[in-house]
């Protein structure tokens, strides 16, 4: 099992969550964070003034499949998330030892498995 960890550009976010809905992947978390890279500050006016902004706002997409689905979550996020400028984000992906799923108890690489694009509501 793999976690794969990307920090996107806010825009990209709600083509990329259809995307991976609709290929069977509904179980992402999603964390709002500041980050710089590359792209480092930028300056912006504000009434009249010049102030430095060094964090970017940015999402972070976390999401843990098996090994054979690293390809199909990564391209979608490349497909949706490159823009060819800077700022426009990084893709990590980590081994995963374990995943256990607490309701169940299950353990392993069904707690991963892709769904089919139904949608599965909670208490029904």
């Amino acid at each position: 099992m793999k976690m794969v960890v990307a920090y996107i550009r806010h825009e990209a976010f709600e083509s990329i969550r259809q995307d991976l809905l609709d290929a069977g992947y509904p179980s992402l978390s999603i964390t709002e964070v500041k980050g710089s890279g590359r792209q480092k500050g930028i300056t912006e006016h504000y009434r009249g003034s010049e102030i430095a902004i060094h964090l970017r706002p940015k999402l972070k997409i976390e999401c843990v499949v098996d090994d054979a689905s690293v390809s199909t979550i990564t391209d979608t996020i490349l497909k949706h998330g490159r823009t060819g400028s800077v700022g426009d984000g990084k893709i990590f992906i980590l081994p995963v030892e374990e995943a256990i799923r607490i309701r169940t108890g299950e353990a392993g690489e069904e707690v991963t498995q892709s769904h089919g694009s139904e949608e599965i509501t909670a208490g029904g």
